[in-house]
């Protein structure tokens, strides 16, 4: 067999992957497409591995590790995506990244308010100190 048929596959595989990164908004169908593209990675390692005629199979090894972290990757990541939607109620990645810009925002507007009303009661004084020392 070729090297070129599963180096097509893999490239797109890993296209379709990109694709579901980029266009997707559900946090779990990016966790999906990511798993397609390490999959595509792992089809390269093997195929090249064959190819090569590698005596120590090093590209079945690789692929081995690979899909443990993957197994570790989407654990993780299916938790916090779990969590994300008890706390907020959805997993629209667009969403999340939205509300976190507006509580940044907002936390920053509340910080500006307070420090500017501090510093009005600050300078409230300082004026009528200075009014009574003039008069």
């Amino acid at each position: 067999m070729h090297l070129a048929y599963p180096a097509v596959l893999a490239a797109l595989l890993f296209c379709t992957g990109l694709y579901g990164v980029l266009a997707r908004r559900n946090a779990i169908l990016v966790l999906m497409s990511v798993e397609l593209m390490l999959n595509a990675v792992n089809l390269n390692l093997v195929a090249f591995d064959v190819w090569l005629r590698d005596t120590l199979h090093a590209g079945q090894a690789l692929t081995l590790f690979v899909i443990a972290i993957a197994a570790a990757e989407i654990g993780i990541g299916l938790a916090i995506v779990l969590m994300v939607y008890r706390n907020r109620g959805t997993s629209d990645i667009d969403r999340l990244r939205d509300s976190v810009e507006s509580d940044a925002t907002d936390e920053a507007a509340a910080r500006s308010v307070a420090a500017g009303s501090a510093e009005a009661r600050a300078g409230t004084g300082a004026p009528a100190k200075n009014a009574e020392a003039t008069a």
